[in-house]
């Protein structure tokens, strides 16, 4: 089998999933969903930081995009806050970390008696606040982020009904109340190799889908990305550092092979 017969064939695979998803045009009449998450609550205080911005930082935590995204999906399905009960050690609260994140954040939420509980602390806000290195020290490596394999669809130029189908699954996991963690990308521009995720969308004024979403390299203000019905493209609304224009978004972690 030749090597472009093998992408073809990968590419449908990868392009398959969620084949019962509504169209955009019928998603877009449905109801506006209820907030997946809080931002500035369930949400890092501290943030990705950047390495062009920050040279010759010593502590510098740069590159841990993807691992923060994931966290908060992972936190909010396999974690509980317990702010009444007594805090523990930095030690111990890396511990909790491990383990909240040691789960692949496309299993179903644990009922409540089984998650990591997280005592002294209300909101992953209010830990990674006044726990900052002990969080940092408990999340997962940044290494298998760096190579995940799916990360070559960067390279590829993607037509617009996939970008469409991209942003009608968003719609529908945000329905069901799912967060949906997304690749960025301007690639061939080096500007943008990202992942933010997104916790609610609107209408624009002008039709177009604006997703609400939380990115990792700013813990201060919601970002957004449009989708645009006419062109069937995405679009960098507001992103931290990054200049507004057309990007492509496709969807990370929701099943073992993406």
């Amino acid at each position: 089998m030749s090597v472009s017969v093998r992408l073809v064939l990968l590419l449908s695979a990868l392009l398959s999933g969620c084949a019962s998803v509504a169209p955009l045009d019928t998603a877009i009449r449905q109801p506006a969903p209820p907030l997946v998450i809080r931002f500035g609550v369930d949400t890092f205080a501290f943030p990705n930081e950047s390495r062009s911005k920050n040279h010759g930082k010593p502590d510098l935590y740069a590159n841990y995009c993807f691992v923060m995204a994931r966290a908060v999906t992972q936190f909010r399905r396999f974690a509980r806050f317990e702010p009444t009960l007594p805090r523990l050690s930095a030690e111990a609260y890396t511990e909790r970390v491990k383990q909240a994140t040691a789960y692949p954040p496309w299993h179903d939420p644990l009922p409540a008696d089984q998650r990591v509980v997280i005592p002294g602390y209300a909101s992953l806000y209010e830990l990674s606040r006044d726990q900052e290195a002990a969080v940092k020290a408990g999340l997962p490596t940044r290494l298998w982020t760096l190579v995940h394999w799916t990360n070559w669809r960067v390279v590829f130029p993607f037509p617009g009904w996939h970008q469409e189908r991209v942003a009608s699954q968003t719609m529908a996991e945000l329905q069901a109340g799912h967060l949906v963690q997304l690749l960025v990308t301007n690639f061939p521009e080096w500007e943008l190799n990202h992942t933010v995720l997104a916790y609610d969308y609107r209408i624009g004024d002008n039709g177009s889908v604006e997703f609400v979403v939380y990115d990792p390299n700013d813990p201060y203000v919601p970002g957004l990305i449009a989708f645009d019905r006419h062109e069937r493209r995405f679009v960098a609304t507001h992103l931290f550092d990054t200049t507004p224009g057309a990007i492509r978004a496709f969807r990370m972690y929701y099943w073992p092979l993406l």
